[in-house]
C-alpha cells in the first residue's frame, strides 16, 4: 500500500502523528481492507464455499457481539466497547492463523421505531435503515474487522422468512418428555406429526377425551388437543394492557406505581388471548447445562434464579363454591384449591389461604349476598366502614390490583393488603375450615397462583396474619421442648416439626427433611397431594398488538383452526398501514382489548390461499398481532454462518464447522461431559444475560432436537462487558439534562457549582447513555484525536469486565503512546525510517520476549489494559534509544495491531513489509532470550569472602550450590573434602572444608 499521504502538522514536524494525520491513515487503510475483503471468512460449503482456504487455515474461531439496536441518535462512546474487544481478540487470532469469523448485523425491529413513526408519519423501515447506514458509518470509522458480506437487519424479508420458517419448526413440534436423547437424557422435542401418529394408534391416551378415540374428535377438538402439546400455543394469558396506548406492554415497560413508562398511563393485568413459547419444557436442560458453558458465574445464577427450580409438593385443600358459572359450575359444588409448597412439612399450620387477584376461582368463592358470620372487620378490605358487599369489596380490590406491577406487588417491607373471599377452605391436615383472601403479594405467574399460608414460619405470611388477626400455629421449633414457645415472628430456622400429627399420620420429632418425606408419602396415599417440581419460570409470551414486526406466518380458517403458512409462500411480508398505531381507549378502560394496526387491512387480513394440503384455494383469515424482537434476536448468530443460502437456515456442513464441539469440556464442567459447541466466544452487556440468552438458547435447542443443527448450545462461552459511566446531571424535579449543555462554575465554599439554562443541578454518577442524557459520540473523538486513540484509551480504561469512568482528559495519555510509537519508527521532520539492523542489547531483549508472553496471555485472556499496559513500558523502553532496532520495533508494532490496526498497517508498511500485517504472525516468545537481572552472590570459606559470582535472581539452592563448587577457589580449598555447605539463594553461600 503507498503510504498515507497526510497536511503537514506542522513546517517544523510535517511527518508528526496528529489527529488529522490519523484521519488519513484511517480512511485510507479501511478503504483497502474493504476492497481486499480482509476480513472476509471462507466457508467449507454453500454460496461461499472455499474449502481449499478453509483446509489452509488453522482452526476456525467465531466471536460475535450482541445485536446493536440501530438508535437515531448513533454509537455513543459505551457502545464500541465490546465491539472494539472483540474486534482486538478477533485480529489477534487471525495473526495466530486462525479462520475467524467476526460479523455484526442490527436488530431493527421494535417499539422506538415505531414510536417515531406514529409521531412523524413516516414508515419505520426508512428511519430505521436511515439509523443504520450512520451507524455503519460510525462502526467502519472505528476500524472494525468485521466480514461484511455477512451483514444484516431481522428486517430484511430475506433473513426474517428464517425467522418465521423457525417459528413453523417450532409450532409443528411438541416436547416429548420420554423420548431418549442422543446423550443419554430424556426428553426431546418431535415433530407432531409423530404425537398425531401415537393418538391415531392408541399408543397415547387422549387427554380430556373422555375415552374417545381420536377420530371420534372434531378438528376444533384435535386442534385443541394438538395445543396442549405444540411448543408454540395461543392460550389466555395475563398480560400488562395499557388502554392508552392501545398496546400490551412488557414488564420492562411498566413503571413500578403499575403506569406505562411511555405517557404514564395506568397499566392492567388482563387475561387475553396470545401466543406463547413452551419454553418451560426445557426447563431443567436450561438449568442443567449451565454446567457445560463457560459463562461468568453470576450470569449462570441469574439464569438459574429466573428458572426458578424448587422441589415441593402439589396439595389440594377442599373448598365449597359460593357461586356458580353456568354450566361449568354451581354453587355449592366441591372443588379444590390446588397449592405448591417448598415446604410440605408445615402444612399442619397452614391457617390461612391467599389467591392471587387473577386466579380463576376467584369469581366461584365470593357469595352473592353479605358476609359470613365469622368475618373479621378487617378482612372486609379499605372499604370496611362502607359494609360493602363481599363482591364489591374483591372486585375494588382486584381492579387496584391490576394496576400494580409484579415489582411492585412483590416489593419486599409493603405494607400487605388483601381481602377475604367470603369462603373457607378445607386444611386436609388439621380438618380446620381457614379463610381463603385475594392478595397481589401473590402472583399468578408463580406456582399455582395460590398459597397455602403458614404465617409461624414465613415471614410475608406472619406479617399477613398479623395485620388481619389470623390465627398463627408454631409448627417447627428449635427443639420438641420450644414446642409451646410462643412466636414474636416467624420461625424459618432449623429444627424439629412439632404440634403435627392426626389420627393419620405424625410429624412430631421429624427433622424437617424427614418430616417432607413422610407427608408426602400420605398426601400420595390419600389422593389429596404429591410430590413435585416447580419452576419459577412462565411460558414465553410471544404477541405484540404492534405493527414493527415480523408478521407471523399462521392463518385461520372459519373454524379458527389455525394452518402454517407453506415454506415457499415465505416470507410474509409486512404489509403497509395507513396508520401504525394501536387504537387506543380512554386510560382507564380496563375492559377494552386491543386492535392492532394490521387489523385494519382487511384485504390482507382476510386472504384465498391454497396451502398445498389437496384441498384447493380457500378463504383464510391472517393473524393480525406481530413477533417480539426477541425473536430476530433469537438466532442471528445462525444466520452469520451462511447468510446467502436461499435454500436453508444454513448449510448444515458450515453449522458444523464453526459450531464445532471442542474436544474438552470447558473448566470446571466433569471430563465425562461432552462439549456442547457453539459460538466461541460471545460478549454483551449483563443487561441481557437473562432474558436473550435464555431465549435464544431455548431456540436452539429445540432446532437442535429436531435436527437443523448439531450443537447444543448457542454459545459456548460468553463474556460480561462492564459498562462505561459519566457525569449526569438532574434538574428540581429529578428529570435528567443534557450533560454537554451544563455549565460548571466554584461556589462559595470551593465546591464546583453546576447549572443548566440557570436552574442549578445536581451531579449524579451513572451509565452513559441516551437514557440520562450524558452521551458522548465517537464522532468527536474521530476528529479530536483518531480512531486508534479511541481504542487505546478504552481498551485502557481498565478490566473489561468491570464498569469505569468515562475521563476525556485521559485520552490524551493514549494518543501520546502511540505519537511516541510513531516517533521510533519514523522522523518526523524528514518522514524517514529510523530504525536500524542493531543488536538489542540483553536487558531490552529480555523485555521484548516478556513482553511478548505477557501480551499474548492477555490477548487470549481479554486482559486488554494490561496488554497495553505492557506495550507501553517497551515502547518506553524503545524511545531511550539512539537507534531503535528493527527487531524490537517490528514486533512491537505486531503486537500494537490488534488494539490500533491503522498505526500499525501504517508503520508496517513504511518498514519495508508489503500486503498488510492482518495475517502476519503474532510475535512468539523465546524463553532461552529471557535473562533476568543478574545478582552478585558472595561465596564464603570458612566464613571468609573468598568469591563473587553473577547469578539469576531465581537461582534454586541446588543449582547455586553445584555452580560454587565447581568454582577454581573452592575446588582449591575444599580438596580433602567437605564438611558442609550453607545456600541463601541467591545472595551467599558459605562452604566449610573437612
Amino acid at each position: 500500500m503507498s503510504q498515507a499521504t497526510s497536511q503537514p502538522s506542522s513546517t517544523e514536524t510535517p511527518f508528526r502523528y496528529t489527529a488529522r494525520m490519523a484521519q488519513d491513515i484511517e480512511v485510507a487503510w479501511q478503504d483497502r481492507w474493504e476492497e481486499e475483503g480482509t476480513f472476509a471468512a471462507p466457508n467449507p460449503a454453500g454460496p461461499w464455499a472455499e474449502p481449499a482456504k478453509v483446509s489452509a487455515l488453522g482452526q476456525k474461531l467465531v466471536v460475535l457481539d450482541m445485536f446493536p439496536y440501530p438508535s437515531g441518535v448513533g454509537l455513543h462512546v459505551g457502545h464500541p466497547l465490546g465491539y472494539i474487544a472483540t474486534d482486538v481478540y478477533s485480529r489477534f487470532h487471525r495473526m495466530l492463523g486462525k479462520n475467524v469469523l467476526h460479523a455484526l448485523g442490527y436488530d431493527a425491529f421494535g417499539l422506538p421505531a415505531e414510536q417515531y413513526a406514529v409521531q412523524t408519519g413516516q414508515h419505520p423501515r426508512k428511519t430505521t435503515e436511515e439509523n443504520m447506514a450512520n451507524m455503519r458509518r460510525q462502526l467502519r470509522r472505528l476500524g472494525l474487522g468485521f466480514d461484511n458480506r455477512r451483514t444484516f437487519a431481522t428486517i430484511d424479508e430475506d433473513y426474517y422468512r428464517w425467522t418465521q420458517w423457525i417459528f413453523l419448526q417450532i409450532w409443528d413440534a411438541w416436547y416429548d418428555r420420554d423420548a431418549k436423547r442422543p446423550d443419554g437424557g430424556r426428553g426431546r422435542a418431535r415433530p407432531i406429526a409423530e404425537l398425531v401418529e401415537q393418538l391415531e394408534s392408541g399408543e397415547r391416551e387422549v387427554p380430556g377425551a373422555s375415552g374417545r378415540r381420536w377420530n371420534e374428535l372434531s378438528g376444533v377438538e384435535q386442534a385443541a388437543v394438538l395445543d396442549g402439546f405444540r411448543l408454540a400455543y395461543t392460550d389466555e394469558a395475563p398480560v400488562n394492557w395499557c388502554p392508552g396506548l392501545g398496546t400490551v406492554l412488557s414488564n420492562e415497560e411498566v413503571t413500578n406505581e403499575g403506569r406505562s413508562e411511555r405517557g404514564n398511563y395506568p397499566v392492567f393485568r388482563r387475561n387475553l388471548r396470545q401466543w406463547k413459547m413452551r419454553i418451560t419444557a426445557y426447563a431443567d436442560r436450561l438449568a442443567d447445562d449451565l454446567d457445560r458453558v463457560d459463562w461468568p458465574e453470576k450470569v449462570k445464577l441469574m439464569q438459574r434464579n429466573w428458572i426458578g427450580r424448587s422441589h415441593g409438593a402439589r396439595v389440594a385443600f377442599p373448598v365449597t363454591l359460593a357461586a356458580g358459572e353456568g354450566a361449568a359450575a354451581a354453587a355449592g359444588e366441591q372443588r379444590s384449591i390446588e397449592v405448591f409448597t417448598t415446604r410440605p412439612d408445615t402444612l399442619f399450620g397452614a391457617t390461612f389461604m391467599v389467591l392471587a387477584p387473577e386466579h380463576p376461582l376467584v369469581d366461584l368463592l365470593v357469595p352473592e349476598g353479605d358476609w359470613p358470620a365469622a368475618t373479621h372487620d378487617d378482612w372486609k378490605g379499605a372499604d370496611a366502614a362502607a359494609s360493602v358487599t363481599p363482591k364489591a369489596a374483591v372486585a375494588a380490590y382486584r381492579l387496584a390490583a391490576s394496576r400494580k406491577s409484579d415489582v411492585e406487588r412483590q416489593t419486599e417491607g409493603k405494607d400487605k393488603t388483601g381481602v377475604f373471599t367470603g369462603t373457607f377452605a378445607t386444611n386436609p391436615m388439621t380438618g380446620q375450615a381457614i379463610p381463603v383472601f385475594v392478595a397481589d403479594y401473590v402472583l399468578m405467574g408463580y406456582g399455582t397462583g395460590a398459597i397455602m399460608a403458614v404465617p409461624g414460619h414465613d415471614e410475608r405470611d406472619f406479617e399477613y396474619a398479623t395485620k388481619f388477626s389470623i390465627p398463627i400455629a408454631r409448627v417447627v421449633a428449635p427443639s420438641l421442648d420450644a414446642a409451646d414457645a410462643p412466636l414474636d415472628d416467624a420461625y424459618v430456622g432449623p429444627g424439629v416439626v412439632v404440634n403435627s400429627a392426626n389420627d393419620r399420620v405424625s410429624l412430631d420429632g421429624l427433622t424437617v427433611e424427614e418430616a417432607k418425606t413422610r407427608i408426602i408419602a400420605e398426601l400420595e396415599e390419600q389422593g389429596i397431594g404429591h410430590g413435585t417440581v416447580n419452576y419459577r419460570i412462565r411460558d414465553w409470551l410471544f404477541s405484540r398488538q404492534r405493527y414493527w414486526g415480523e408478521p407471523f406466518p399462521i392463518v385461520y380458517d372459519e373454524d379458527g383452526l389455525a394452518y402454517a403458512v407453506p415454506d415457499d409462500q415465505l416470507p410474509l411480508t409486512l404489509p403497509d398501514v395507513p396508520d401504525y398505531s394501536p387504537k387506543t381507549f380512554d386510560p382507564d378502560d380496563a375492559g377494552s382489548s386491543p386492535e392492532p394496526p394490521l387489523s385494519r387491512l382487511p384485504d390482507w387480513v382476510n386472504v384465498e390461499l391454497d396451502l398445498g394440503d389437496g384441498r384447493g384455494t380457500r378463504m383464510f383469515r391472517r393473524e393480525t398481532n406481530t413477533m417480539p424482537n426477541w425473536a430476530g434476536s433469537c438466532w442471528y448468530y445462525l444466520r452469520y454462518l451462511d447468510p446467502a443460502n436461499d435454500e436453508a437456515l444454513v448449510d448444515p456442513d458450515n453449522e458444523r464447522y464453526w459450531m464445532a464441539r471442542h474436544a474438552t469440556p470447558v473448566a470446571g464442567a466433569p471430563a465425562s461431559t461432552v462439549d456442547p459447541g457453539g459460538v466461541d466466544l460471545y460478549v454483551g452487556g449483563v443487561e441481557h444475560a437473562v432474558l436473550h440468552l435464555l431465549y435464544a438458547r431455548f431456540w436452539h435447542k429445540a432446532l437442535y432436537d429436531l435436527g437443523h443443527v448439531s450443537s447444543e448450545e448457542p454459545f459456548r462461552k460468553y463474556f460480561s462487558q462492564g459498562y462505561i459511566q459519566a457525569w449526569a446531571f438532574t434538574d428540581s424535579r429529578g428529570q435528567y439534562v443534557p450533560a454537554a449543555e451544563v455549565v460548571e462554575s466554584p461556589g462559595p465554599d470551593g465546591e464546583p457549582v453546576f447549572t443548566w439554562q440557570g436552574q442549578t443541578v445536581r451531579r449524579e454518577y451513572g451509565k452513559i447513555g441516551k437514557s440520562l442524557k450524558n452521551s458522548v459520540s465517537p464522532d468527536e473523538l474521530y476528529d479530536a484525536y483518531g480512531a486508534d486513540t479511541f481504542r487505546v484509551y478504552e481498551m485502557s480504561m481498565g478490566p473489561l469486565e468491570l464498569s469505569k469512568p468515562w475521563e476525556l482528559r485521559a485520552v490524551v495519555g493514549s494518543q501520546r503512546f502511540l505519537q511516541r510509537l510513531w516517533r521510533n519508527v519514523v522522523d518526523e521532520e524528514t518522514g524517514a525510517v529510523l530504525v536500524a539492523d542493531v543488536e538489542p542489547d540483553q536487558a531490552l531483549t529480555t523485555q521484548l520476549h516478556q513482553t511478548i508472553q505477557g501480551v499474548r496471555e492477555d490477548y487470549e485472556d481479554l486482559r486488554f489494559n494490561t496488554a497495553i499496559a505492557k506495550l507501553i513500558e517497551l515502547n518506553n523502553a524503545v524511545t531511550k534509544l539512539d537507534v531503535p532496532p528493527r527487531e524490537v520495533v517490528e514486533a512491537l508494532v505486531l503486537m500494537v495491531s490488534p488494539v490500533a490496526p491503522h498505526v500499525a498497517e501504517e508503520l508496517w508498511a513504511r518498514l519495508g513489509h508489503e500486503g498488510g500485517l492482518s495475517r502476519v504472525p503474532f510475535p512468539v516468545s523465546e524463553p532461552a532470550k529471557i535473562v533476568l537481572e543478574q545478582v552478585t552472590c558472595v561465596v564464603q570459606i570458612r566464613g571468609k569472602v573468598r568469591d563473587r559470582v553473577e547469578v539469576p535472581p531465581d537461582i534454586s539452592e541446588d543449582d547455586l550450590r553445584d555452580l560454587v563448587l565447581a568454582r577454581e577457589k573452592v575446588r582449591a580449598a575444599t580438596g580433602g573434602g567437605i564438611r558442609t555447605v550453607v545456600v541463601r539463594a541467591p545472595k551467599l553461600v558459605n562452604v566449610v572444608p573437612a
